[in-house]
Parts: C-alpha cells; structure tokens; sequence
C-alpha cells in the first residue's frame, strides 16, 4: 500500500502561491523605493523607518521583507547593479565585437552618468561611504565595480583581438584611463558644476582610442 504524499511535496496551494507573488511584488517595490533614496542621500541613509514612511508602510512590514538595514542595502547595491548592467552593459552587446562595442559601452555609461549627474550613482557615492568600512555591504559593492571593470577589460581586450587597437594596448590601463573619464565628470558636474563636462568627457575618450589604432592599411 503506498503512502500519502506529505504535505511538502503537495503543490503550493493558489492562496499560498497568490500570497507569495504578492510578496515578491512588495519587496521588488521596496527596494525601487530605496533605490531611488539611496541615490539622493547614500545608502547610509537608508533605514527601516525611512523606507517605511516612503511606502506608507509599517516598520515591521518593511522588516519582514529585510531582516536588517544591511540586507536593505546590499540589496539596494545590488539591484543598482542589475539595472546598470541591462542599460549599459547588455544593450552595447548587440553591436559588433571589437572597437563597436567598446564605443558602445562608453556611449550607454556616459548616457547613464549625464542622467545621474542630478541623482547620483550607488557605486560612486558608496565607495566614499564604505571605502574604509569592511563589511558585507562594501563586499557587495566591490564586487558588482570588479564586475564590471572586469567587463570593459573584456570589451578592450575584444578590440585588440579583432585588431581595431594595437596589439601593445594594455587592457587595463586602457580600462582605468576610461573610468577615470567617469569619475571627473561626476566630479566636474555634480560637484563644480562645470558646463560642458559631459562633451570633454566624450572628446578626451576618443583621443585616448586614438592613442592606440592602428594605422590605416593604406598608409
């Protein structure tokens, strides 16, 4: 005679799934919902209570979707993340191996930084708020930056490759002289203001790709 099933592997009841779909959209709200706070004054401005009183939602409600302020944040980084990689990262790789798609992920960063000049970005403003506080939070943001500093290495490396840049081209140097590109445009127009910023960022990318292309064949 064979056993009933128990009751774990019965499938989920419609209430118990419905309830958990519900939940799924909550927690999806409350991180959009910190994400756009954490943009405007850092992830050490996130809290329970303020995430709670910009969802009209009770503290223990919002607790029930994060144990703790920290599990907020890191999923916060990590979101951040995730919507950065879609927008910049993914979207350049419909272009062409090589020199195409490494223009393309410095148009889409560059077309991100000009957005978050007024809002911020998470990865800028929380290396300053963790860059000497070990904890799981500065984990999570360093390692979604590797991430993706390891990706534009990649993209450099791919043009070198297809031979659109010289052979010599040193990946990562060529990767920190981009990221440098977007560093000073949120400090130069975030913090000073300075007209124009975005355009010299632009400029001062194509003379540094020009430092490493090959002569043309005809030459």
């Amino acid at each position: 005679m064979s056993r009933p099933p128990s009751p774990a592997s019965l499938p989920a009841s419609k209430p118990a799934s419905k309830a958990l779909h519900k939940g799924q959209l909550t927690k999806a709200a409350i991180v959009d919902a910190a994400l756009g706070l954490a943009a405007q004054v850092g992830l050490e401005g996130l809290s329970i209570g303020a995430i709670a009183e910009v969802m009209q939602m009770s503290k223990s409600g919002v607790f029930a979707h994060f144990g703790s302020r920290e599990e907020l944040q890191i999923s916060v980084v990590n979101e951040y993340h995730h919507r950065f990689e879609q927008e910049v990262f993914y979207t350049a790789l419909k272009q062409p191996r090589g020199l195409p798609r490494l223009r393309a992920l410095f148009d889409n960063w560059m077309r991100r930084t000009s957005m978050e000049i007024d809002s911020g970005c998470v990865y800028i403003s929380g290396a300053v708020e963790f860059d000497d506080r070990p904890g799981p939070v500065r984990d999570a943001l360093v390692a979604t930056v590797n991430t993706w500093q390891a990706a534009v290495k990649r993209a450099v490396q791919l043009a070198i490759d297809e031979g659109h840049l010289l052979p010599d081209t040193d990946p990562a140097q060529l990767a920190f002289e981009i990221h440098g590109l977007i560093l000073v445009v949120h400090y130069e127009a975030r913090f000073l203001k300075t007209p124009g910023a975005v355009d010299r960022a632009r400029r001062a990318f194509d003379h540094i790709l020009s430092l490493h292309l090959p002569e043309p064949a005809n030459a």
